[in-house]
């Protein structure tokens, strides 16, 4: 009868069994981005203002970022831009605002095509 030997065992390494290759499913997923963008123009600058003063004080970090400080006050377009930031288009108008064009950029793309990009653009009645 043949015993294994265990004072001297066998040098040669064990071989494991072959293993399978799995094969990764394609990556199925779609990623979309949706940009909006709308352009308005300032149609009261004194409203404007008026309404960025007071969206200073409740977002200062905000406002900061567009260099407003207590002894800087801010610009008209840094206004413009702060009340954009903080207010929806519609709530806009009432602050001196006025909308003027609304562009939607949209581009979708998975990990086997190229991305296929749509821009839809309209200009309100009133731009000038």
């Amino acid at each position: 009868m043949n015993r294994p030997n265990l004072t001297h065992p066998d040098p040669r390494p064990a071989l494991a069994p072959p293993r399978q290759l799995h094969r990764r499913p394609p990556d199925l997923r779609v990623r979309t981005r949706r940009i909006e963008i709308e352009e308005l123009v300032v149609d009261d600058p004194g409203e404007v203002l008026d309404h960025a003063r007071q969206a200073a004080l409740t977002a200062p970090d905000t406002a900061a970022a567009l260099g407003h400080s207590p002894t800087t006050p801010l610009t008209l377009p840094a206004a413009a831009a702060l009340l954009c930031a903080l207010h929806e288009p519609g709530e806009l108008a009432a602050m001196g605002l006025r909308l003027t064009r609304h562009t939607t950029h949209v581009t979708a793309s998975d990990q086997q095509t190229e991305p296929v990009s749509l821009e839809l653009s309209y200009a309100t009645e009133h731009e000038e």
